[in-house]
């Protein structure tokens, strides 16, 4: 993948990794600027906004740099402008500690706000569960039927999500194959949804579920929903992961968790 700016191919989201199915096509929502951006900001400010970086507010530092809060391709990026306002330095700025000392900014003015609505958005999507419902840790994966990646993820998690301390909630979306929306119609549409769900991660390598012949048109609504919210929250292809660390903080994966990364993800095993 490349992009015409140099720039926002080093500030963009992860690239998918061979550990995620493609999805067919189509182009991320580019979100708007917020409103009441300031008529005087600095030029450099800008042009960064005008690249499809969002800024969501600014601090000061110890040094006479304004710190810009901003966020590219779903991730927080701090932005420093001297008063020229005509260069910045993007990236972390230490002191002689070796401390950020923009995180704490970072964190309260994007990272926490961000989180709470990707948050938001995962739990209003249409998903079926997988786990019980009283599990301490919950995990959102955006999955398609036909996805081999999707389907390790979901036998890489059965420790956890059979001993009772992961519920994962598959947020189905219909993109790899002619036939992926039909299977994730027949599980969405099923009188269990869940064990639809099961029946198809059990039978994956003969083929999984059957699909419907025709997807219902309020299935479809959903199916489009879920796709829409994978595109705003940055995820070109399945699984992509949102889940909630130690901390409480909002995290995402693009593609299967490989090595120690699984237990980022699922929590201590």
């Amino acid at each position: 993948m490349t992009r015409s700016r140099p720039l926002l191919f080093l500030l963009s989201a992860t690239l998918l990794a061979p550990v995620a199915c493609a999805r067919d096509g189509g182009a991320t929502p580019q979100a708007s600027p917020p409103a009441g951006t300031p008529a005087a900001e600095p030029e450099v400010v800008k042009t960064l906004r005008g690249q499809g970086v969002e800024f969501m507010g600014t601090f000061d530092t110890p040094v006479g740099l304004t710190g810009y809060a901003g966020v590219a391709g779903q991730r927080p990026l701090a932005v420093y402008v001297p008063s020229d306002g005509q260069h910045a330095i993007i990236g972390t700025l230490v002191n002689a500690k070796g401390e950020d000392v923009g995180a704490a900014k970072l964190k309260a003015l994007v990272s926490g706000p961000m989180g709470a609505k990707l948050w938001q958005r995962v739990e209003a999507s249409h998903w079926v569960a997988d786990g019980k419902a009283d599990a301490p840790r919950i995990v959102y994966a955006f999955s398609d039927p036909n996805c081999p990646y999707c389907n390790r993820f979901w036998e890489a998690a059965r420790p956890w999500v059979e001993s009772g301390k992961v519920q994962i909630r598959q947020i189905l979306v219909g993109v790899i194959r002619e036939d992926s929306a039909n299977k994730a119609a027949a599980i969405l549409g099923a009188a269990s949804p869940e064990q639809a769900l099961q029946q198809n991660e059990r039978d994956f390598s003969r083929g999984g579920i059957k699909g419907v012949a025709k997807v219902p048109a309020a299935i479809e609504a959903k199916l489009r929903d879920n796709e829409l919210a994978m595109l705003e929250l940055g995820f070109q292809g399945t699984p992509g992961i949102v889940f909630k660390d130690a901390d409480g903080s909002v995290q995402t994966r693009s593609g299967l968790p490989q090595g120690d990364d699984l237990q980022a993800v699922l929590g201590p095993r």
